[in-house]
């Protein structure tokens, strides 16, 4: 059975991308939906109108196995899946690809790797799914970088994507770091135990990946980030092995763990983690609520969560983001409102978080739906056309980007207090910005994670582009809306990452004295400065 073959240019699986009459339809619908003037239908490209230079540095005879120059590999290992690495790609504009591609498939393997790298002063891109949209992957280590180097290596982790042990006493696994997420589901799911932890990403990303950019999953509350499942982590660096000890927790000074966490291929190499992981859920409860005003859905959401109570889904669409999905075309806020547990009957827990919405003018839209495992049930239609959009919408990035719209989303977290004003900035400054460089544009706001203090705001902005100019154009919107959540005193990042992309607004989020301390800790783990060379620091 042949291998099913991913874009090189893009999101995804290649025979997602819709034919010309899909894309037609889809225009159509943009048009009439956004109001934007008529779209171009442009020609993807294939991988013959790619041309790629020639490596500069070949894998050494003892690496040579697990390694490879292909054109294929060097190609989607050029870029992650940004818009501006979208764009680049459907131009066929890979200028910077690594000189080769690594494979390992053990810790050994990603040692000697590092090893020779610095003994060569060549860069090593850590590179798990390749799903970064931040510049967390690209292998143009000009750009931002300290230092100079003879070539540039991407280190491909998805060979070591096994579950290596089961702890059922403690409910915790070990697990490589080039594990996908069906992958690392479909091992978990021998022993009857589950990983929830699901991004937008799940189908292609991987568990080291998650580890490396603390990324959020779909739980809205409580299990927010990925940070909140990892009991220890091993990770390899230039000067040797870091391994932390394996604990339910820990008041032994700052943690290691966090060291690991969020450091973006930077200070070593992730090759395994221990993770607590879960029974799958039995009982699951979920409802849709719709809101005239988005005001009242916001003060709902923040009452649910500070009630105590922890739904797995406590997602909000404004009225544009609703519609953007499918989900209501009426106008209404919708909140998504879900619970799971493995043992427990969920249905008392709905009750009261609706009784909440009711209190804040929220209308129940159809009847709740409550699964058990035993007597499965359909999804509520609205919370079944979300989640289906949730996986698909990275998809149709691509083919907006075919048809010459600038189409990307960002995200940010403050407290409660802050909100109002940073949502009317965060609105006002992109809505500007996009009628001023594009003539037109359209945004709109969803809550992917709530906290008793505070939202994770996610923004999806599009707007029409002037093929050609659309990364000039990208820029400025992007921009505006960093220097909105900047001034306001939001975080650059509650689950993108840094990257490339993020870092002018991170060294301005953290301490100075902090990046100061961080970049000594880059000297000691990676003394030639080969790891990820651009990224973070």
């Amino acid at each position: 059975m042949s291998k099913r073959e991913q874009s090189f240019w893009g999101w995804g699986y290649a025979d997602k991308f819709p034919d010309d009459e899909g894309r037609k339809n889809l225009g159509s619908q943009v048009t009439a939906m956004l109001g934007f003037d008529e779209v171009e239908l442009l020609e993807p490209p294939s991988l013959d109108d790619v041309e790629l230079r020639p490596p500069r540095v070949e894998p050494p005879e003892a690496l040579a196995a697990i390694c490879s120059t292909d054109k294929r590999e060097r190609t989607t290992h050029t870029y992650g899946k940004a818009y501006r690495d979208i764009v680049r790609g459907f131009r066929a504009d890979f200028g910077e690809p690594p000189d080769f591609v690594a494979y390992p498939t053990s810790a050994d393997d990603v040692r000697r790797v590092l090893d020779w790298a610095s003994d060569e002063e060549v860069a090593v891109v850590p590179f798990g799914g390749g799903t970064s949209v931040v510049g967390g992957v690209e292998t143009d280590v000009t750009n931002g970088a300290s230092g100079s180097f003879r070539g540039v290596v991407s280190l491909d982790m998805r060979c070591m994507d096994r579950v290596l042990e089961v702890d059922k006493t403690s409910r915790a696994a070990r697990i490589q770091a080039g594990a996908t997420g069906p992958r690392l589901a479909e091992q978990l799911h021998e022993h009857d135990l589950s990983f929830r932890h699901y991004p937008q990403s799940y189908e292609f990303s991987t568990f080291g990946g998650w580890i490396a950019t603390r990324a959020g999953g779909h739980y809205a509350t409580r299990y927010t980030h990925i940070d909140d499942f990892i009991e220890s982590v091993q990770m390899i660096a230039p000067a040797g092995e870091f391994q932390t000890r394996r604990l339910p927790a820990s008041g032994a000074g700052p943690s290691p763990d966090a060291l690991a966490l969020g450091s973006e291929g930077a200070l070593g190499v992730i090759t395994e983690a221990w993770t607590r992981v879960h029974l799958r859920p039995r009982f699951r409860s979920k409802a849709s609520v719709h809101f005239a005003e988005f005001e009242d859905a916001v003060r709902a959401t923040r009452e649910v969560v500070q009630s105590g109570l922890a739904p797995a889904n406590l997602r909000l669409l404004d009225s544009r983001e609703a519609m953007l999905n499918g989900v209501v075309f009426d106008g209404s806020n919708v909140l998504l409102v879900a619970f799971e547990s493995p043992r427990v009957p969920t249905e008392p827990d709905l009750e009261r978080a609706l009784e909440i919405c009711r209190e804040f003018d929220g209308k129940l839209a159809g009847e709740p739906v409550h699964v058990d495992e035993h007597d499965k049930s359909p999804d509520s239609e609205a919370g079944g056309r979300w989640r289906s959009s949730f996986f698909e919408g990275p998809y149709l990035q691509n083919t907006m980007v075919s048809l010459g719209v600038i189409a990307d989303t960002f995200e940010t977290a403050c407290t409660w207090d802050r909100f109002d004003t940073l949502h009317r900035r965060i609105i006002t400054d992109v809505r500007d910005a996009m009628k001023r460089v594009c003539g037109a544009g359209f945004i709109s706001c969803r809550f992917t994670h709530v906290y008793p203090d505070g939202p994770a705001p996610y923004y999806t902005f599009l707007a029409p582009a002037k093929v050609g100019s659309e990364l000039e154009q990208w820029d400025e919107i992007k921009s505006a809306a960093a220097e909105a959540i900047a001034d306001v005193g939001a975080t650059i990042t509650h689950h993108h990452a840094v990257g490339r992309t993020h870092k002018p607004w991170y060294k301005r989020e953290v301490p100075e004295l902090f990046q100061r301390g961080l970049q000594q800790v880059k000297e000691s783990f990676d003394p030639k400065g080969v790891l990820n060379p651009g990224v973070l620091l």
